[in-house]
C-alpha cells in the first residue's frame, strides 16, 4: 500500500511537532511538509500536492478557513481535514462550507486524528463527537437561505446575513475568522452586485428578504 502524503498546518511549532511525531508512528502516513500560515499551507499543497491538509483554523497570514477554501478550489482530489479548538456553530459549518471533509478538536484521541485522516483520504466525511449533529442542524436550516441572492457566493451570503443583523466588518471578521479587509472587499461586491446604494439599503433589503434570523414584520 501506498503511504499516504500529510501536509500539516499550525501556527504553533510544539503542536506541529507533536502531530509530525504522532504520524511519524503510522508506517502508511508520510509527513511531507509543515506549515506554520495559511499563505504558507496554500504554497506547500501547490508545490507537493498531498492526500490530506491537517488545517488549523486560527492561523496569521491568512486563516485555516480561507486556505482551505483555496486549496479545495484549486485541488478537489485534496482531503482537508480541521484540528482545531474552535467547537462553535459558525466554526464548523464555514468550514465544511469551505470544502473541508473533516472536523475534529483539538485534544481528540491519537487513534481518532489518524481514523480521520484515513477516511476523509478515502473520500468520506469524517465529523468529532456533536459535529455531526450540529452540522446537520446547520445545513437544514441553512437551507431556505441558499434561495435567496443567488448572485451572491456563499461567503458573501453569509457577511450580507451578518450585516443585516447589524454586525460592524470587525464583527464580521471576528465570527467568520476573515481578515477586516477581507469583508470589506465581500461587502463592497455585495453593493455591486446587487446594485445598493449603500449599506443601509443592503440591510433594509436582506432583513424584508428574511435572511436574518430576526425577521422583521412585513410592512
Amino acid at each position: 500500500m501506498t503511504a499516504l502524503t500529510v501536509i500539516v498546518a499550525d501556527d504553533h511549532s510544539v503542536v506541529r511537532s507533536g502531530l509530525c511525531a504522532l504520524l511519524s508512528t503510522v508506517d502508511d502516513i508520510d509527513v511531507i511538509g509543515e506549515a506554520g500560515t495559511g499563505t504558507e499551507a496554500i504554497r506547500l499543497v501547490d508545490e507537493h500536492l498531498p492526500d490530506v491538509v491537517l488545517m488549523d483554523v486560527q492561523m496569521p497570514d491568512g486563516d485555516g478557513i480561507e486556505a482551505t477554501r483555496t486549496i479545495t478550489a484549486r485541488h478537489p482530489s485534496v482531503a482537508v481535514l480541521i484540528l482545531t479548538m474552535y467547537d462553535d456553530d459558525d466554526t464548523v459549518f464555514a468550514a465544511l462550507r469551505a470544502g473541508a471533509r473533516g472536523y475534529l478538536l483539538k485534544g481528540a484521541e491519537q487513534n481518532d486524528v489518524i481514523r480521520s485522516i484515513v477516511a476523509v483520504a478515502a473520500g468520506h466525511v469524517t465529523l468529532g463527537p456533536g459535529a455531526a449533529e450540529r452540522a446537520m442542524t446547520l445545513f437544514a436550516a441553512d437551507r431556505p437561505t441558499r434561495e435567496l441572492f443567488p448572485e451572491l457566493t456563499d461567503r458573501e451570503r453569509d457577511v450580507l446575513r451578518l450585516v443585516a443583523e447589524g454586525h460592524n466588518n470587525p464583527a464580521i471578521a471576528r465570527t467568520l475568522h476573515l481578515a477586516p479587509k477581507t469583508v470589506a472587499n465581500h461587502v463592497s461586491n455585495i453593493l455591486t452586485k446587487l446594485h445598493f446604494a449603500d449599506r443601509a439599503e443592503a440591510i433594509i433589503t436582506a432583513r424584508r428578504a428574511g435572511l436574518t434570523t430576526d425577521r422583521p414584520a412585513p410592512n
